[in-house]
């Protein structure tokens, strides 16, 4: 028997703190438009550290307005980072996320 699940659409809401967010969706854009899965998230005052499943090292700064803080709202990307095997499950949970002013959740 075959169950048909349906997409289950997530809310968050658009201003609530950058680093929440990312810590919640697990997932970073690169400059170069790749998007990275985070194995590690540190926090050091106004900034953190990210280490990626591909061994990757970010510096963020917690900014919700900033380049990556509108890709993640937005979900532009190019493509996955091949060495960091993000599930398809995963993108597709992300893709069904929508970032709102006034509706979702507080994290």
């Amino acid at each position: 028997m075959v169950i048909n699940s349906i997409k289950q659409k997530r809310y968050y809401r658009k201003n609530v703190d950058f680093f929440k967010l990312v810590a919640k969706l697990k997932l970073w854009p690169s400059r170069s438009g790749i998007l990275h899965g985070i194995k590690s998230m540190k926090i050091i005052g106004s900034a953190a550290e990210l280490i990626t499943h591909c061994n990757e090292k970010f510096y963020i700064q917690n900014s919700k307005h900033s380049r990556a803080a509108r890709c993640l709202r937005n979900k532009l990307f190019f493509h996955s980072c091949p060495t960091c095997k993000i599930p398809k499950w995963k993108l597709e949970k992300y893709s069904g996320t929508y970032v709102n002013q006034n509706y979702g959740s507080n994290l």
